[in-house]
């Protein structure tokens, strides 16, 4: 199957600072990938590499036959892929529901504000709340229902579960296993393998910058002892 997203012999600085060196990966459509690995070994840059975001970059990145190389930061988007960061991005003075209505549609195909209710209940509950009053889980909600409602094809989603309670983390679980069902494409930076196990297809292991594994889920248990080194948990 040829792969939606197609990344390879990817580099990236900050300034003088090398963090990617030849980073591969691809994604095939409707599948969801995780990218594992400790703080610091470049996989939120790899994400903003993708969006192009990073702009002293080289390399190969093609997303839907579309050379990512090419297509200014601006227009990224519109090809059918969406960044949820990990600082989530919500504005804070306006509501729920105001948030959901500030970014355009890319595509036909998006989720309408009642769909995006029902996925997410909390989120309806909560609708003329501002951004200030929502607790962390409910803002990861917000920034993942946000994108949904665009109509892309791909998200790239940096540690949704970072400084989430339990209850909310199994509910973010939930989200994502519904939207595989649904055919979403995702690629996941998350530390947590534990819940990356029960979402992922495939998973690349990353460090220093560089991918230094790759395997699918059902191998997980045989690969722990390399985890363990690797992620140092």
């Amino acid at each position: 199957m040829k792969p939606l997203l197609n990344v390879s012999g990817l580099n990236a600085w900050y300034g003088e600072s090398h963090i990617l060196h030849g980073v591969d990966l691809t994604v095939g459509e409707g599948e969801m990938v995780t990218l594992l690995g400790r703080n610091g070994v470049g996989k939120t840059t790899t994400l903003r590499s993708i969006m192009g975001i990073v702009r002293r970059r080289k390399g190969e990145i093609s997303f839907a036959d579309a050379d990512l190389m090419k297509v200014p930061l601006h227009r990224v988007a519109h090809h059918g892929l969406g960044f949820i960061p990990e600082e989530r991005g919500i504005f804070s003075t306006l509501s729920v529901h105001e948030n959901l209505l500030l970014p355009p549609a890319v595509a036909k195909g998006g989720m309408t504000i009642d769909e995006i209710f029902e996925l997410f209940p909390n989120l309806y509950e909560r609708r003329s709340s501002p951004g200030t009053k929502l607790s962390g889980g409910e803002q990861q909600m917000l920034a993942i229902a946000r994108i949904l409602r665009t109509g892309v094809r791909m998200m790239l989603l940096d540690e949704p579960t970072e400084g989430l309670a339990p209850v909310i983390v199994q509910r973010i679980g939930d989200v994502l296993k519904t939207l595989k069902e649904r055919g979403m494409t995702v690629l996941l930076v998350e530390q947590n393998f534990r819940f990356a196990s029960k979402v992922a297809d495939r998973f690349y292991l990353m460090d220093h910058g560089q991918m230094v594994g790759e395997f699918p889920v059902s191998e997980l248990s045989a690969r722990m002892d390399t985890l363990h080194d690797v992620l140092g948990v």
